[in-house]
C-alpha cells in the first residue's frame, strides 16, 4: 500500500498491481481482495487508473478458481486486466466483461500481426515485448488500429529470456517463473565443471566466475521524446518488487520527463540524475537501438542515495513528523525529495524524538521523530542522504 501511495503521489496516471493469484510477482507484497478494494478506491479519488495483472500461464487445475476471481475484480472496480493467456483473455469477456484487456509484455508481442489479432480478440492495449526495437515500434503503429493502445517499458530490470518466458528458475530450483515464483538465477555467479574432475571448480574469468547471464538495467529517461513520436500510447516502469522509494523516485522522474517532451522542452539533467539515486544495475537503452549487453562483473546494485526518513505530516512552516528509515546526525547533508518540483538540499540542524527531547541522531529504526523542512511538505516526502 506504500508504494501504491508513492506511485500516486509522485505522479502515476495508472498503477499496475496483483491480488494474491493470478500474478507473475509472487513474493511482490500483493492486496488480499480487501485490500485491492482499498486500492481501487485510493486510486480512483486521484483519478487514477488500476491495472490488475492476471498475466501467469495457469495450469489446467487453477482454471476452476479463475471465474470467480474475474469476477471480483470487476466487483472491486478495476479499469484492466494484464494477461499473458488467450484462454484467460477469453474467461476475462465472460466473467468480467466491463474490465478492459492489456496484453501482458509476457505474450512476447513484436509484430502487428501479433497486435492486430489481438485487437481482433479485444485487447485494448498491447504491452509490447521488452526486446522490440524502437524502429518496429514506430513500423506496428503504422500498421495496427488507431483505437489500440501501444505500451512500452521504459525503465526497470531486465531479463536473459524473451519477454519473461523462462525454464531456467524451474529447472534449477522448483520455482516456476511463468507462475509469478522466480528464483533470478540468471543473476547468480556460474563456474566450469569439467566433467572429469568433479568437484573442481574453474573461473570463467579472471576476477572468480563470471555472472554470464546478468542483464543490465533499462533506463530511457532521455528519450521518451523518440517513444512519443514513435507511437507508444503508455509507458511502463517495472518496479514491483522494489522499495516504495523506488517507486517515488523513478515515477518522479518520469513524469517531469513526459510533461517536458509533451510541452517540447529539453530534459532537465536533474531528472535523469534522480534514476542514479534507486538501487540498479548499470543501466542501458534496452533493445531499443540495438544489443543492451550483458553486465558480467557482479549481480550487485549501486545508487548515490539512502533514504534517511519518510514525512508523516508537516505544517506550512516545515515543522515535520517523520519516521526514520536511516541513520544520521546533526549537520548532515540532506536531500527533500518533493512531487512538484525538484529535490531541496538542506543541512539537519536541530531534531527531536517523540518525547520532544533534543536528539543528535536518530539511532532507533522506525522512530518518530521532529525537524524543521526547508518547505512544505507532504505526506509520503522523502528525505535522504546523498553518497
Amino acid at each position: 500500500m506504500e508504494r501504491l501511495r508513492m506511485a500516486l503521489l509522485y505522479g502515476a496516471d495508472a498503477v499496475y498491481l496483483a491480488g494474491t493469484a493470478f500474478g507473475m510477482r509472487a513474493a511482490a507484497g500483493n492486496f488480499d481482495q480487501e485490500q485491492l478494494r482499498q486500492a481501487v478506491k485510493l486510486a480512483h479519488g486521484r483519478g487514477v487508473r488500476v491495472y490488475v495483472t492476471c498475466n501467469t500461464l495457469p495450469r489446467e487445475d487453477e482454471l476452476a478458481m479463475l471465474p470467480g476471481y474475474l469476477e471480483f475484480l470487476q466487483d472491486a472496480g478495476a479499469d484492466a486486466l494484464i494477461v499473458a493467456d488467450i484462454g484467460v483473455m477469453s474467461m476475462a469477456k465472460k466473467y468480467a466483461p466491463k474490465l478492459a484487456l492489456h496484453v501482458s509484455t509476457q505474450f512476447g508481442v513484436i509484430n502487428s500481426a501479433a497486435a492486430n489479432s489481438l485487437c481482433a480478440l479485444g485487447a485494448d492495449t498491447v504491452v509490447l515485448a521488452r526486446e522490440t526495437p524502437l524502429e518496429d515500434i514506430r513500423k506496428i503503429r503504422d500498421n495496427t488500429p488507431k483505437e489500440l493502445r501501444l505500451e512500452a517499458f521504459v525503465h526497470g530490470a531486465m531479463c536473459v529470456s524473451f519477454s519473461g518466458r523462462c525454464l531456467l528458475s524451474n529447472y534449477l530450483t522448483g520455482r516456476d517463473a511463468n507462475r509469478g515464483q522466480c528464483a533470478q538465477p540468471c543473476r547468480w555467479k556460474y563456474h566450469l565443471v569439467e566433467e572429469t574432475r568433479p568437484g573442481e571448480y574453474f573461473e570463467i574469468s579472471e576476477d572468480g566466475g563470471t555472472h554470464i547471464m546478468n542483464s543490465r538495467d533499462m533506463c530511457m529517461i532521455e528519450h521518451i521524446p523518440e517513444l512519443l513520436e514513435a507511437g507508444v500510447s503508455s509507458f511502463k516502469i517495472e518496479g514491483r518488487m522494489k522499495s516504495s522509494y523506488y517507486a517515488a523516485v523513478v515515477t518522479n522522474a518520469y513524469r517531469h520527463a513526459i510533461d517536458a517532451a509533451l510541452k517540447g522542452c529539453p530534459l532537465d539533467p536533474v531528472w535523469v540524475e534522480e534514476t542514479e539515486k534507486v538501487s540498479h544495475r548499470p543501466y542501458s537503452t534496452g533493445f531499443y537501438y540495438g544489443d543492451p549487453g550483458q553486465h558480467y562483473s557482479s549481480a550487485s546494485y549501486t545508487t548515490d542515495a539512502d533514504v534517511m526518513a519518510v514525512v508523516d505530516s508537516c505544517d506550512q512552516d516545515g515543522n515535520a513528523v517523520l519516521i526514520q528509515r536511516g541513520k544520521f546526525f546533526r549537520g548532515d547533508s540532506l536531500e527533500l525529495l518533493l512531487p512538484d518540483r525538484k529535490p531541496v538540499s538542506f543541512t539537519a540542524e536541530r531534531f527531536y524524538n517523540a518525547e520532544g527531547e533534543e536528539i543528535e541522531d536518530t539511532r532507533h529504526p522506525a522512530m518518530v521523530f521532529q525537524m524543521k523542512l526547508p518547505v512544505c511538505a507532504p505526506q509520503y516526502a522523502v528525505v535522504r542522504r546523498c553518497r
